[in-house]
């Protein structure tokens, strides 16, 4: 893939990777009880992250109910928030958990959900400071120092991001999460080659769930290899999900006029090699 492109691409991707970013370093920081699992906390029926827009829509106004009854409960709170951010509304997220940190100021998983909801919102240096409180040096929580390395990749310092997801890796070894955010890291400098293998190696580990392969996707979509990446985005997903994510991947690149460009040149013998080139 020639240097200029890239750049291109790259320059593009940067806001929704980011974003991916954040999602993958927090996941896993809830307890059962943030799944939606215990109490009078509406249950969900799937994972956040295979909802369509209605279904999210539809949870996110029963928690919003339950939210409303009892806005200082912890559980309801870190829920709430967090279903306002896969719906976009970043800046009531940040609203809701200023209001539950409050109540919860020193509950773990509020401030970790507090320092999300100040990333997601461009609170960065915030965000660091929220997630720093919610750390414990004697029992450091993996997921915590990889979200700040997610909140360092967003602040433009790669070379300090990438350490902090080492840290966590040797806290815990081959976690996809991590990996993948290692991946998404090297996206975000161009370095397409590198992030594709961090990826793949994200997404081989057993508990690789499909937003790892969708960054995948990405990046090998990236790269001009567009029928492995349209493979990878459609497994394990509905139909429905798959083709918004084909869809995501081919206007991304038409916006350039370059998805048939790039997909004639991968149909092509010998330039294989050519389209891995940043």
């Amino acid at each position: 893939m020639p240097a200029s492109l890239t750049t291109t691409f790259t320059n593009r991707i940067l806001q929704g990777a980011a974003a991916s970013l954040i999602v993958l370093a927090l996941a896993g920081c809830s307890t059962t009880k943030d799944r939606m699992t215990t109490g009078s906390v509406p249950k969900l029926t799937k994972p956040v992250e295979e909802m369509d827009a209605t279904e999210l829509r539809s949870a996110t106004d029963r928690l919003g109910q339950a939210y409303e009854k009892n806005p200082r409960d912890p559980v309801t709170g870190v829920n709430y928030a967090n279903l306002l951010r896969m719906n976009g509304r970043d800046t009531q997220a940040l609203a809701v958990m200023q209001q539950v940190a409050i109540s919860n100021p020193a509950d773990r998983n509020v401030l970790a959900a507090y320092g999300k909801a100040q990333a997601a919102a461009g609170q960065f240096q915030q965000a660091l400071d929220t997630i720093g409180r919610a750390q414990t040096p004697d029992r450091p929580d993996w997921k915590l120092i990889s979200a700040e390395g997610a909140i360092l990749d967003q602040m433009g310092r790669a070379s300090d991001a990438r350490q902090r997801y080492r840290d966590a890796l040797d806290i815990q070894p081959n976690e996809p999460s991590i990996l993948s955010n290692l991946g998404m890291s090297y996206v975000l400098t161009g370095d397409l080659r590198t992030a594709e293998t961090y990826l793949r190696s994200a997404a081989s580990q057993p508990t690789a769930d499909s937003r790892v392969r969708q960054n995948l996707a990405l990046v090998v979509g990236l790269q001009g290899h567009f029928p492995e990446a349209e493979q990878i985005a459609r497994r394990e997903l509905s139909p429905q999900q798959a083709d918004a994510n084909v869809a995501y991947l081919r206007g991304m690149l038409s916006q350039q006029n370059s998805w048939q460009k790039l997909a004639a040149k991968d149909k092509t013998p010998g330039t294989a090699e050519a389209s891995n080139t940043n």
